[in-house]
């Protein structure tokens, strides 16, 4: 039988050729026929449900996917905590996740998710080495405040339930987007320059401000502005001890009894509202949502910071339970997102490919200038749908992707002191 190359070619046929051709011939000294026939026959009878956040599964993407390589995607929406219950205790019901790296921390020993072969997915050299090598562009260790992506990438092999020290041959998810959090701020409302995260708590904006109630982020965007403000060094914001956990609940009390918070949202829609509103002129926020108000015409800016952005990231994973050409079609879905067209929507909500040189590509040269390069728009910025965001001159917040991506201070985490804290967040937000 002749050689399976990294790129998963035989003899010169792909396996998406063989998938979808509608043929199948036999292949000079490789005594393949009957296999290729029947799979290429039974393709169009794959169907994939992908659920995830939704911010992450977007129907128009699973739409073209499905068009172009000839087997259904199906998506259904769900947030990181369902996904992850999903994942345990329904797992057929799921095919692909779209999970956060942090959640691995919780599912991952469960083994409902396979060990990816990364010799499977041909754009894996490609990557940042932010996800394959723990590193920053210059070269230097990424951030460990938090849970790092790389740091739960990696396995020996199928069947470990333990993360691999470094890189290996099999990999938990392929990371697929990612970016770097900040404060959404009205700047028409507020009439000055914001380039602090402390300002969060500044009580000048005392009944405008907002913090999103996921107490696993929210938490690390209070712990930003406290440290910002002086109150006291973490040391690890991503992993709090009880003293430090208590120490910045404790303040975030006495800033909600003296009125500073005038919300605390915990969907994309409600943060959408406030800003759009002018109840909120600061809160945390999210890129699509900022992406929402600008095309409401709002004027709303993502602020860059000087102690430095909350990093995440997303993955898709599979489930244990494929086989065979369900498992096949799924590898070739996890191909075709690294392709670019996914990285190039992904784009216009403002969030990076895991491998930026093919969503670049997809991209226009206005496009990829503003929100790759940095560069002012030289032509009207649009979202996904056509809605517009900005007119020509416009910067993206933050300028170019290195400039952001490079300066992440800490990244979406689980604490061990994880119940701890939710106890005590519970607290604040009843308090």
């Amino acid at each position: 039988m002749a050689k399976l190359d990294k790129g998963n070619n035989r003899a010169g046929v792909s396996r998406r050729s063989v998938l979808k051709g509608g043929t199948a011939t036999l292949v000079a000294g490789s005594g393949m026929l009957a296999a290729p026939m029947v799979w290429a026959n039974n393709l169009k009878d794959i169907t994939l449900q992908q659920v995830g956040p939704s911010y992450s599964v977007y129907p128009d993407i699973a739409a073209q996917a499905s068009a172009d390589l000839g087997f259904k995607i199906e998506t259904q929406g769900a947030w990181t905590d369902a996904l992850m219950a999903r994942v345990v205790n329904q797992p057929e019901t799921v095919d692909v996740a779209d999970l956060e790296f942090w959640a691995l921390s919780k599912v991952w020993r469960s083994k409902m998710l396979h060990a990816i072969e990364t010799s499977k997915i041909k754009n894996w050299d490609k990557m940042i080495p932010l996800f394959r090598e723990g590193k920053n562009f210059d070269g230097s260790d990424a951030s460990r405040q938090g849970i790092l992506p790389y740091e739960v990438l990696y396995v020996d092999g199928p069947g470990e339930t333990s993360f691999a020290g470094g890189a290996t041959d099999h990999a938990t998810l392929v990371p697929t987007i990612y970016n770097a959090d900040t404060l959404g701020i009205r700047p028409d409302l507020i009439g000055r320059e914001i380039n602090s995260w402390a300002e969060l708590l500044n009580p000048e904006f005392a009944g405008k401000a907002a913090l999103l109630n996921i107490p696993q982020i929210g938490i690390m965007d209070a712990a930003m502005a406290i440290e910002a403000r002086g109150d006291f060094i973490y040391g690890d914001k991503g992993n709090m001890t009880k003293e430090e956990i208590d120490r910045t609940i404790d303040i975030l009390i006495a800033a909600k009894k003296a009125g500073q918070f005038r919300a605390f949202w915990s969907s994309f829609d409600e943060s959408v509202n406030l800003m759009a509103s002018g109840e909120v002129i600061i809160q945390s926020m999210w890129s699509p949502a900022v992406t929402a108000v600008r095309t409401r015409g709002i004027d709303v800016s993502y602020a860059p910071l000087k102690e430095g952005y909350r990093g995440w990231g997303i993955g898709m994973g599979l489930m244990s339970h494929l086989e065979g050409l369900k498992l096949e079609a799924a590898y070739e879905y996890l191909n075709w997102i690294l392709e670019g067209w996914q990285g190039s929507f992904m784009a216009k909500t403002g969030y990076y490919s895991s491998v930026p040189d093919t969503a670049k590509a997809a991209l226009s040269a206005a496009e990829r200038d503003f929100w790759y390069e940095g560069k002012p728009a030289s032509e009207d910025i649009k979202d996904p749908f056509g809605g517009l965001q900005g007119s020509v001159g416009l910067v993206r917040d933050g300028g170019s992707f290195e400039d952001r991506i490079g300066n992440i201070a800490c990244w979406n985490t689980v604490m061990d002191e994880e119940r701890h804290m939710v106890k005590r967040w519970n607290e604040f937000i009843s308090s």
